[in-house]
């Protein structure tokens, strides 16, 4: 039996104490609604209304039980519309990720933002890398997340593709240091300092090979992740990074031992687009997507590979290939 259904039958009957104007309201036939009518009381063993030729008169049982009606169908019309909202991205739970050495001015942006438009979202936050969340969209445990290009987007949308140039720490004491501008190969005879090839293999490989053809091979590669730990192996290992501007020569370690130079030509930038499963851009991915993008081009320094705005919501293909 449609419960549902069969209650909204008893409450308009009830409420318009005749059958045929709460069979027009309920847009059916007054033959099919006397039978919901019968049925209910059937199951509920109880009798709703007294008729007569004239006129129609719920019964004490039926006064008692009309009130719970309502109540029923209230309820049942409040889980339709969160349902609604969820299915909308309006309401509900936004599983999301952010890399690990995104700044934390970008990072209180992006939450603020997203609050700010969608409050009744719970927003679940993780700290993962490209690869860590390519697992994670592959499981299903992940709605949306801030990955680096290149990267393997099979199944995935991309919001726009965005390029931060990267320019060289280096200890102040390298020659190098002098220099306006850092050409690659100046920077022979140092080991770099770059993050774990498990996080983004392909990228890590694409660095290694710029370098290459830019004339510098490091003398070793030594992994590094946090901002911190990578600015004291630059300090102590006779090493460089990578690193954009906005995460500069400022550290715990001071930022009078360690510069910031701009490469030569421009050879290396970090590109950042956010993804979600195909299928999955509803308000609340689009909301974090609209966030994170105008974050990162607010206080990261970032270049368009393709237009931040307006915002338009595409499949993978067509922002990276």
């Amino acid at each position: 039996m449609d419960l549902i259904r069969h209650l909204q039958c008893f409450v308009a009957v009830a409420e318009e104490r005749h059958f045929g104007r709460a069979a027009e309201l309920l847009g059916m036939a007054q033959p099919p609604l006397s039978q919901r009518i019968q049925r209910l009381e059937r199951e509920l063993g109880v009798r709703l209304f007294e008729r007569t030729s004239r006129q129609v008169t719920i019964t004490a049982a039926g006064t008692v039980l009309l009130e719970e009606a309502r109540l029923l169908l209230a309820r049942a019309d409040a889980l339709a519309a969160t349902a609604r909202r969820i299915r909308d991205g309006e309401s509900g739970l936004l599983r999301a990720a952010l890399p690990p050495d995104l700044a934390g001015e970008a990072i209180a942006a992006i939450l603020a933002a997203f609050r700010q438009h969608h409050p009744g979202v719970e927003l679940e936050l993780h700290e993962l890398s490209t690869a860590e969340q390519l697992a994670r969209f592959a499981s299903r445990e992940l709605d949306v997340g801030l990955v680096r290009h290149p990267c393997d987007l099979a199944g995935l949308e991309l919001g726009p593709v965005l390029r931060r140039e990267l320019g060289v720490l280096l200890p102040r004491e390298a020659p190098a240091a002098g220099l306006d501008e850092v050409p690659l190969a100046a920077l022979t005879g140092y080991g770099l300092v770059l993050f774990p090839r498990a996080e983004a293999p392909a990228l890590h490989d694409d660095v290694l090979n710029t370098c290459a053809r830019g004339g510098y091979t490091p003398a070793a590669v030594r992994q590094g992740r946090g901002p911190s730990f990578v600015r004291g192996l630059v300090l102590s290992a006779n090493a460089v990074a990578f690193a954009p501007r906005d995460t500069g020569s400022a550290g715990a370690e001071g930022p009078h031992d360690i510069v910031w130079r701009p490469l030569a030509g421009s050879p290396l930038a970090w590109r950042h687009s956010v993804a979600w499963p195909q299928g999955r851009g509803d308000a609340a991915v689009g909301a974090f997507t609209e966030a994170t993008t105008r974050a990162l081009w607010n206080t990261a320094a970032v270049t368009a590979d393709v237009p931040a705005r307006p915002l338009h919501l595409r499949p993978a293909a067509e922002y990276w290939l």
